[in-house]
Parts: C-alpha cells; sequence; structure tokens
C-alpha cells in the first residue's frame, strides 16, 4: 500500500487549497482516512478523519474551514482548506487504515507528507 500527497504550496491568508492523497496498491478495504499535519517545532496533531460510510470529525481549529472527503471506488481522501491562516502552515499527512491484502489485520499507512505555507 502506498499514499500520494499532493497540492500543497503557498497561499496567502485567506486563501484556499485543495490537498489530495491517492492509495495505490491492492487494497481490499479501507476504513477510515484522515489528514494530520505537523507544523515546525510541533507534534504532528490530527486534522480531520472520515470513515468508511463517510462520517466526519475535525479538530476545533479548523472546524467549519476544512472539509475532508473521500472517493471509495478511487482510494482517494482529499481536504478542502478555506479562510487559510498563518497557524494552518505545516507539513500535512494523509493516513489510512486498511488491510495490505484479504484477510490481514490492519494498520496505518502513511503518505510522505505536502508541505502547505500561508502567509501573512
Amino acid at each position: 500500500v502506498q499514499l500520494q500527497a499532493s497540492g500543497g504550496g503557498l497561499v496567502q491568508a485567506g486563501g484556499s487549497l485543495r490537498l489530495s492523497c491517492a492509495a495505490s496498491g491492492s487494497i481490499p478495504s479501507i476504513n477510515v482516512m484522515a489528514w494530520y499535519r505537523q507544523a515546525p517545532g510541533k507534534q504532528r496533531e490530527l486534522v480531520a478523519t472520515i470513515s468508511s460510510d463517510s462520517n466526519t470529525n475535525y479538530a476545533d481549529s479548523v472546524k467549519d474551514r476544512f472539509t475532508i472527503s473521500r472517493d471509495n471506488a478511487k482510494n482517494t481522501v482529499s481536504l478542502q482548506m478555506n479562510s487559510l491562516k498563518p497557524e494552518d502552515t505545516a507539513i500535512y499527512y494523509c493516513k489510512i487504515h486498511s488491510q495490505r491484502y484479504a484477510y490481514a489485520r490492519f494498520e496505518d499507512f502513511w503518505g510522505q507528507g505536502t508541505l502547505v505555507t500561508v502567509s501573512s
């Protein structure tokens, strides 16, 4: 299982970006998909999650600004980020809870991260 994240970049405060993450490989099923972020000098934190039946949860800091979505047919998860603030600057990582093959245990797989920089 491999994850490829894309969509990061430099944006001014108040702007928008859309991150995408595609999972490849022989993936029997994906349970929860999520986005995390890690700002310089800080610990990695959870941004948003989406379950297999599309129930979503958000960190308080991004609620009403970010929207997580998934396409089960394409094994992708996206994060639409609006009204961006300088404090949203971080490396954003996607994560899926999935199987390496049928009947295998579920485990976490991480993408390589994509940098989002919000200028003031």
